[in-house]
C-alpha cells in the first residue's frame, strides 16, 4: 500500500484485492491516458483517474508486442494551481522505475527542491525532440500530506509585515548576488545569519519557538522529496473522495515566500484550517513540469 493513499481518501483500504479492483479501473476507466514510444520493442503507458477535486491515482506500465498492458507501478496524485516556481529544471529517472525526479534551485525556499514528476508520460514523449529546453521552466508544485497540524497565526501590524518583506526581497537578492561570486554579499549573508541566531537565543528563553518562526521548509527523513512544512493558509476548500466519501481538505498555503497546493485527509489534520492560520506537516511533494 502506498503510504500517501491515505491522503486523497483512501485511509481504509488495507487489502490487495481491494487495491487491485481500483487500479484495474483506473486502467479501463482513466480519464487521462498518455502512450509514448519507450524502449525495448514497448510502449509506456500512463493511466490518470481523479477521485475528487483535481486528486486521484495514476498506473503506468507498459505494453508488450502482444498489446497486454502490464502495470510497473501506481502514485496517489494531486494537482496543484498555478505556477510555484520557473527556475531551471533537472530532470532524473529513479533508478528502480520508469519515474522521474524534478531538481530545481529557487533562492526563496534556501533548500534545493527535489519533486517527484506527475506528467513522465509528457516527459518521455518531449524527451526525443531536440529543442525541449528546461531553462526557466514554469513548475506547479504540490504536496500530499501524511499529517498535519493547524497552529494559529503570528499577530503582526502592517508595518511589521511591510519590514518583513523588504528583508526577505533583499536578502534573495544577496543570495543570489553571493552565487555570482560577489564576496561582499557572502559577508552580508554571514553577518545577517549571525544577528539572526542572536535574535532567537535571545527570544527563545521568554517565546515559544512557533512564534519567532513564521514558516520553514525543510526535508523531512531519508526520501528526498518529502518536506516538512509550515506556512500560513492562503486558501481552503474541502471536498470527498467520490469513491470513500472521506473528506479531504484542499490548502493552498505561503511557505518562504512561495505559493503551493496541499492535500490532506481529515483524519490525519489536527484543528480546523481556516485563511490566515498556518499549516504545520509533512508532504510528499509532487510537480507538474510545463515543456
Amino acid at each position: 500500500m502506498h503510504k500517501f493513499l491515505k491522503s486523497i481518501g483512501f485511509s481504509k483500504l488495507n487489502k490487495i484485492k481491494d487495491l487491485n479492483k481500483i487500479l484495474n479501473e483506473v486502467v479501463n476507466a482513466y480519464d487521462e491516458k498518455t502512450v509514448v514510444e519507450s524502449y525495448q520493442d514497448c510502449l509506456f503507458a500512463e493511466f490518470s483517474k481523479n477521485y475528487g477535486c483535481d486528486c486521484g491515482i495514476t498506473v503506468c506500465g507498459e505494453y508488450d508486442e502482444n498489446n497486454q498492458f502490464h502495470m510497473a507501478y501506481y502514485f496517489p496524485f494531486f494537482r496543484g494551481t498555478g505556477i510555484t516556481t520557473q527556475e531551471k529544471i533537472i530532470v532524473e529517472e529513479h533508478a528502480s522505475k520508469r519515474s522521474f525526479a524534478g531538481v530545481c534551485d529557487d533562492i526563496r525556499v534556501g533548500v534545493t527542491l527535489i519533486f517527484y514528476m506527475q506528467n513522465a508520460g509528457e516527459y518521455l514523449s518531449n524527451l526525443s525532440k531536440k529543442d525541449m529546453v528546461l531553462e526557466n521552466t514554469p513548475v506547479t508544485l504540490a504536496g500530499l500530506a501524511s499529517e498535519g497540524k493547524i497552529l494559529f497565526p503570528v499577530k503582526k501590524d502592517k508595518e511589521q509585515v511591510r519590514i518583513e518583506q523588504e528583508a526577505s526581497q533583499n536578502r534573495n537578492q544577496l543570495i543570489a548576488d553571493a552565487r555570482r561570486g560577489d564576496e561582499e554579499a557572502m559577508e552580508n549573508l554571514t553577518i545577517d545569519d549571525i544577528d539572526m541566531y542572536t535574535m532567537i537565543s535571545r527570544r527563545i528563553e521568554t517565546e515559544d519557538i512557533f512564534t519567532i518562526v513564521d514558516s520553514y521548509f525543510m526535508p523531512f527523513g531519508i526520501e528526498c522529496d518529502q518536506y516538512s512544512v509550515l506556512g500560513e493558509i492562503i486558501e481552503c476548500m474541502s471536498f470527498e473522495n467520490t469513491m470513500t466519501d472521506e473528506k479531504i481538505y484542499h490548502l493552498t498555503i505561503e511557505c518562504n515566500d512561495i505559493q503551493f497546493d496541499v492535500c490532506i485527509n481529515q483524519r490525519d489534520l489536527l484543528g480546523e484550517p481556516a485563511k490566515g492560520r498556518r499549516f504545520k506537516g509533512v508532504v510528499w511533494l509532487q510537480g507538474e513540469v510545463y515543456f
